[in-house]
């Protein structure tokens, strides 16, 4: 699956990562583990199980009314948090290389400009004065 935006792809991977390892996780819980509203993860649950990749699971709790809710991840959602999965690894890594080399350029910059020489003070009244 290949998604126009990558934080699109991360919230679709961390949803069926959480729901692999709980199914039967509230969308409450599901949204405070997401950091977005529980209208959203109706939304993203929604979206998922029209593409096939989770489907409910609804236990009765007995004369005809419905209790909890398991989403099950199928084959096909299954395949995909793979597929995402090595996405999602592949951006991180790249992300991870990219701020070590501006790490070691920015240490090697403040190894180059010896100790600092210019004192800056921060005056009560919000404003700075240099030496």
């Amino acid at each position: 699956m290949e998604f126009k935006n990558p934080l699109q792809e991360d919230i679709h991977f961390r949803v069926l990562d959480l729901l692999r390892r709980n199914p039967d996780m509230t969308q409450r819980r599901l949204a405070a583990e997401l950091g977005v509203s529980a209208g959203k993860v109706n939304y993203l649950l929604a979206a998922l199980i029209a593409k096939g990749y989770i489907k409910i699971d609804a236990f009765r709790r007995g004369r005809g009314k419905l209790g909890k809710v398991a989403y099950l991840l199928t084959r096909k959602g299954l395949q995909n948090r793979l597929a995402l999965t090595r996405t999602y690894l592949d951006r991180k890594t790249r992300e991870y290389e990219m701020l070590r080399a501006e790490i070691e350029a920015l240490r090697s910059e403040l190894a180059k400009s010896g100790p600092a020489t210019e004192k800056v003070t921060i005056k009560g009244n919000g404003t700075t004065s240099r030496r």
